[in-house]
């Protein structure tokens, strides 16, 4: 019996409607479209398939599909790199009966060599990230910068990792810290849309999907658009509660010898505002986290005084 897969259908069908003829060279003509983008025979067409193969392909029976025609089809729709790779990825998951990753390759653990690495870099905000946006780690100029996301009480619990897409979803407060939220929601739904290709039996991703598709009418628009990318770099303007404005460049670092994590380090311009405004976090930070230390020390202190 043929494998199916849902994601195709619709992954396929909302590339499709977003491109025209005009840009693949097909005359409009004068009747009326009765669909948006391109049509399902126009697609077969330019992709050197029949028309009966193509429908087949996206009901998401991808049953003997070749890489040529994949790629055809990729190449039709105009995929950019991050689609054409999450097609690839749909494409496994519907051949292939799935098979669990291995655990080396799916911890969210951060091994402490790399979490030395991050803390080595002390003048730069780092933190570490799951791919479904758990904040695992990050050095104290990182976590001063995301104080409002470990914080936030859609935090399960101290000792749980913050989540970037349900701060961005379901806490008010990431209006006030993002300059862009709409940009940020986008962002978080396309990374989340691509880790569900690559991994698509990973139950704590659909749990989290399932969690914000159910409290958040704009992540359930988000999520049906279909839309995939991976945040490599780029530049984003966010607004601590201390030092307020932050003009911030971003590079994305993954790394050999842990896969499933990436390092989100934040950069900002030399002798800028942001710059000054960074140094004034790491002094805010510094003091916070010897006002931690003393409260741990009287802790301590109370406890023995009292005996036991």
């Amino acid at each position: 019996m043929a494998r199916k897969n849902e994601n195709v259908r619709e992954f396929l069908a909302t590339r499709r409607a977003k491109v025209t003829p005009e840009e693949v060279g097909i005359p409009r003509g004068n009747g009326v479209r009765r669909v948006p983008g391109l049509r399902r025979e126009e697609v077969a067409m330019l992709s050197g398939v029949s028309v009966d193969y193509y429908t087949r392909i996206e009901k998401g029976d991808l049953t003997g599909v070749s890489d040529v025609v994949l790629d055809a089809v990729a190449q039709t729709l105009r995929l950019d790199d991050d689609e054409y790779a999450y097609l690839y990825d749909l494409a496994r998951a519907t051949q292939r009966p799935a098979r669990a990753r291995p655990t080396s390759r799916t911890s969210t653990i951060v091994p402490q060599q790399v979490q030395l690495l991050i803390d080595s870099m002390s003048a730069t905000p780092v933190i570490a990230l799951s791919r479904r946006l758990d904040v695992l780690a990050a050095n104290g100029l990182g976590r001063a910068l995301f104080d409002v996301v470990y914080s936030s009480p859609t935090r399960r619990s101290a000792a749980s990792a913050p989540n970037l897409a349900s701060f961005v979803f379901l806490d008010p407060a990431a209006a006030g810290f993002y300059d862009d939220l709409d940009d940020a929601a986008a962002t978080c739904v396309k990374i989340l849309r691509a880790q569900a290709g690559a991994t698509p039996h990973d139950k704590k991703l659909a749990q989290l999907v399932g969690e914000l598709s159910t409290r958040s009418s704009d992540f359930s628009a988000l999520w049906a658009a279909h839309d995939v990318g991976v945040h490599r770099s780029g530049r984003k303007v966010l607004h601590h509660h201390e030092v307020e404005e932050l003009a911030l460049g971003f590079e994305e670092l993954t790394l050999d010898s842990a896969p499933s994590i990436v390092l989100s380090a934040y950069i900002a311009e030399p002798a800028s505002p942001t710059a000054e405004r960074l140094q004034l976090l790491a002094a805010w930070e510094a003091t916070e986290a010897r006002s931690s230390a003393t409260d741990d020390v009287d802790s301590v202190d109370t406890y023995s005084s009292t005996g036991s």
